[in-house]
């Protein structure tokens, strides 16, 4: 599995000011990021050379990420969703080393987030099954200490989207 790099990994933040055709171009890739080139010029109405540095920009300048395959986790089998709310009571620099190197190493753990307030860390854990979740939830336990951990199972996901509203300037 490829190690994620932060979200501005490799690019310096700058404010990047997006046009109507930048803007244009992102929503398209944002819905569809295998339509071709031809296709996305036909549709902002513009030409491909124009098209192509546009994008080369938006992905040297670090708005363009990356571009994936979304799958659908029902049809791999994994139909359980947990959120995992995570309390520790270590907070020093190799508590966390430890404890990040774990959730990397975790495929099932899509998402994880450092949270302010009572709550310390937020994990999103797609599994097969409860029985999968304890599997994960016993094995992270064992490798780090841990407060108190407490597992939410979404019963219906009501929304899910990749795609972010575009304002007129990124930041």
């Amino acid at each position: 599995m490829p190690e994620q790099l932060p979200h501005n990994a490799g690019h310096a933040k700058t404010n990047f000011r997006l046009d109507e055709v930048d803007r244009k171009i992102l929503s398209l890739l944002q819905e569809d990021a295998s339509l071709s080139l031809d296709q996305i010029a036909d549709r902002v109405g513009a030409s491909k050379t124009p098209v192509w540095n546009r994008i080369r920009k938006l992905r040297e300048a670090g708005v363009i990420r990356r571009q994936v395959a979304i799958l659908d986790p029902e049809a791999l089998g994994l139909e359980a969703c947990f959120f995992v709310l995570i309390r520790t009571s270590e907070h020093d620099k190799a508590w966390a080393a430890r404890f990040l190197k774990a959730l990397r190493e975790r495929p099932e753990v899509i998402e994880a987030h450092r949270l302010a307030g009572d709550i310390d860390y937020i994990l999103k854990v797609q599994v097969r099954n409860a029985r999968a979740y304890d599997r994960f939830y016993q094995s992270l336990i064992g490798e780090v200490k841990i407060h108190n951990v407490t597992a939410l199972l979404s019963m219906e996901e009501i929304k899910a989207t990749t795609a972010l509203p575009i304002p007129d300037v990124a930041r």
